[in-house]
């Protein structure tokens, strides 16, 4: 089968992007295999695939985002399970892909088997990261749409933006955060924005402590009226 490839030059260099035309599912998931641990990211729409090796800008903001989702849910006693770059595709839609970080909370026994994930049988993550330091060149909100995944947070380089997925399948801008619904989003937006430390570990100790000093004695403790 052939296939085409064409290259995106993008404005920030290091994170470049493929996109190979015609590879088809049998295509994609062999790329999968061919890439395996490596720090590449897949994307798959319906016989095509874009490849893509992030930046160091773009790998900090993952983690120190993801950071944040596992404090929220260890303060607020929400369960969570990460599930990291794991690849959530459907061969029934014919789409694919690895968010940045994605995670499943609350009732996470509605996942069968965390170590295999099968969006045939299980639930899509209830919240994804998308780091969006170049663009790719397949509309990915449109994917994740189709997959099912109800939450994005969508970093754009300067903003930070909650999307919540509508029923039709597209994604709306929303003020508040489905996951967290008692956090206000632009006072977390600032500490992933506004950090210029590049030690991670001051970044999340503010964040720690805002949450623990400032947030929680906001937010009515469960079980009170």
């Amino acid at each position: 089968m052939a296939t085409a490839t064409e290259t995106s030059t993008m404005p920030l260099e290091g994170e470049h992007r493929i996109v190979l035309r015609g590879v088809g599912w049998k295509g994609y998931q062999s790329l999968q295999k061919m890439v395996g641990d490596q720090p590449i990211r897949l994307t798959y729409d319906r016989g095509d695939v874009e490849i893509m090796s992030p930046l160091p800008k773009h790998e900090r903001k993952k983690s120190l985002l993801g950071q944040f989702v596992r404090i929220l849910a260890r303060e607020l006693h929400i369960p969570v399970m990460p599930m990291g770059s794991t690849t959530f595709s459907r061969e029934d839609l014919d789409r694919g892909l690895e968010a940045d970080e994605s995670f499943y909370l609350g009732d996470l026994g509605r996942v069968r088997d965390p170590d295999h994930i099968d969006l045939d049988v299980d639930p899509p993550p209830d919240l994804a990261i998308e780091i969006e330091i170049t663009r790719s060149a397949f509309n990915r909100m449109g994917i994740y749409g189709a997959l099912g995944v109800p939450e994005l947070w969508r970093y754009q380089g300067r903003t930070l933006r909650v999307m919540l997925r509508q029923a039709d399948g597209s994604y709306r801008q929303s003020k508040t955060s489905a996951a967290f619904p008692d956090v206000p989003m632009d006072e977390l937006a600032r500490f992933a924005i506004g950090e210029g430390s590049r030690d991670e570990n001051a970044c999340v100790d503010a964040f720690w402590a805002w949450v623990r000093d400032d947030l929680l004695p906001r937010i009515p403790q469960r079980g009170e009226a």
